[in-house]
């Protein structure tokens, strides 16, 4: 099976490219662009808001409690990586539209 080039799977856990797109009229997936999935969300980019409302949409994009949904790497960046515990990479491709 083929995976979308913005998942892969790293030991237990499944790694998400993420663009985004803070401040935007509402949040949602808006595509792939390159090899990231691209995310608008509605909050600033201040105070990490846009951070932490990019990692609940994906949580509830996912169905998943918001502790199994990680920032990991750019949290000052547009690029993101996140990190999603308790979920396979099928499962997580077919949640997102993969």
């Amino acid at each position: 099976m083929s995976f979308p080039p913005f998942l892969r799977a790293q030991g237990d856990a499944v790694m998400l490219s993420v663009k985004v797109q803070p401040r935007a009229g509402r949040t949602e997936m808006a595509g792939i662009l390159n090899q990231e999935l691209k995310v608008r969300v509605a909050a600033p980019p201040v105070d990490s808001a846009a951070n932490e409302a990019l990692v609940e949409f994906i949580a509830k994009s996912l169905g998943l409690p918001r502790r199994a949904v990680t920032l990991v790497r750019g949290q000052t960046s547009k690029h993101k990586v996140i990190q999603i515990e308790g979920m396979s990479l099928e499962g997580v491709a077919e949640r997102l539209g993969g």
